[in-house]
């Protein structure tokens, strides 16, 4: 009874109270999502996607107490199993999986679905901690640098294996870990100029503008600096490679990406070239988040959520029934949960003295800053529609599952910093 009270005592009851805020008003806004004022509907319906993601908050309740009840030890000391557990669910999956949406990532069970990728973030998460936790580990070794791209890159082929490209976008967001941990900018700032330059591309049909720009670019940078034989290979060696990035793209969009994938891009760019075909998702939801203006259409009351205009509501394009419902105001209200919830996960972080602690805490927040910016960002034409939910908000049990194993290792963990002190 001690040691149950000892946890109740110290675990960080304001991330506690975030997250089930978040999680309930999640709940209700998937019912708004699927309401239909026309039946008698119950909230508690488990033939409603409301119903069973209240069967996903009670399993969510159950592993919670789980989690805690573990020694806080398990995590560092079974990282790497949990890890090599969950990748052989991934390869399992690719075999005796069931295809879902053009991806092949689902165990079906009775009536319900698991995805183990969800699972796989949490256990790279873990061992990604471990590895740099290691004692005497440093950032600046390339073969550590190698191993831990290793440890990202793996799940990453496994899943792309299954056709989930937006699953395995995640796995990025951890360069901001390593950077946190001491790996140079140099990764970090290359793969932004790329992003950058890749929508460049894309927004420019003609790239010999581009292709002038990067020219003039380099010849003012030889101009004004210093003009020794080094500095002007690397200028000359750096505008190469940026004009063979914008040679590829064309060559990636055509030959690379699937034809899905190429409408998602070109929805981007432009939706309003075929707002019946490729851009109709992106139209919808902007349209769906705008009708709701200041402070929303009213709870149950979503003309655009009524009438299916927009697809996945309850799933990926929850955000619009917020923003449709509940207005600027609602919107608002729910970003800000997610920014303070990220800002106190982070100080959480900070705080932690044990470095595999600190890892998987950076990791925790990485993973949900990246689903939270790009789910919003996607639902309002910033970002590509890459199919990933919305933390704790979005439908779907392995999501949720997912999450919670995800934040509430680090709780754990964080409750018992002061005994990593004392060993």
């Amino acid at each position: 009874m001690r040691r149950s009270d000892s946890i109740v005592s110290k675990l960080d009851w304001a991330t506690v109270l975030l997250f089930f805020l978040i999680v309930i008003l999640g709940w209700l806004n998937i019912y708004a999502a699927v309401y239909d004022e026309t039946a008698v509907q119950n909230i508690f319906s488990t033939t409603l996607n409301s119903g069973r993601q209240l069967m996903f908050i009670a399993a969510s309740v159950v592993l919670i107490i789980a989690i805690l009840v573990v020694d806080f030890k398990f995590y560092d000391t079974f990282g790497y199993f949990i890890f090599g557990g969950v990748m052989f669910l991934l390869i399992f999956v690719l075999v005796f999986g069931r295809e879902v949406a053009g991806s092949k990532s689902w165990f079906e069970i009775g009536a319900f679905r698991l995805q183990p990728s969800e699972f796989a973030k949490f256990a790279t998460a873990l061992a990604v901690a471990k590895f740099i936790g290691t004692s005497g580990f440093r950032m600046d070794h390339l073969k550590n640098q190698a191993i831990l791209f290793g440890i990202i890159g793996f799940p990453v082929v496994l899943i792309m294996l299954q056709g989930d490209t937006g699953t395995a976008m995640v796995y990025s967001i951890f360069l901001f870990v390593f950077f946190r941990e001491g790996m140079s900018p140099m990764l970090l700032l290359l793969g932004t100029a790329a992003g950058i330059i890749f929508i460049l591309t894309l927004l420019v049909p003609n790239h010999l503008y581009l292709y002038i720009g990067i020219v003039s670019i380099a010849l003012l940078i030889i101009f004004f600096g210093k003009r020794t034989p080094k500095r002007i290979t690397l200028v000359v060696a750096g505008a190469l490679l940026v004009t063979g990035v914008i040679k590829s793209v064309d060559y990636v969009i055509s030959d690379v990406l699937k034809p899905h994938q190429q409408n998602r891009i070109k929805a981007l760019i432009n939706p309003d070239a075929d707002p019946l075909g490729y851009g109709w998702n992106v139209t919808q939801s902007k349209i769906a988040i705008g009708s709701g203006g200041f402070s929303g259409k009213g709870f149950l009351r979503g003309t655009q959520t009524k009438f299916d205009f927009v697809p996945e509501q309850s799933t990926d394009f929850i955000f619009c029934t917020i923003g449709e419902e509940h207005g600027w105001i609602g919107s608002f209200i729910l970003i800000s949960l997610f920014v303070t919830l990220l800002l106190r996960l982070i100080f959480i972080a900070e705080r932690q003295k044990w470095r595999f602690a600190r890892v998987y805490g950076y990791s925790v927040v990485c993973i949900l800053f990246f689903h939270f910016a790009v789910n919003i960002g996607m639902t309002i034409g910033l970002f590509p529609v890459i199919g990933i939910p919305l933390p704790m908000f979005s439908y779907g049990g392995s999501s949720l599952i997912g999450f919670t194993i995800l934040i509430f290792i680090f709780l754990k963990l964080d409750a018992h910093r002061m005994q990593v002190l004392v060993r």
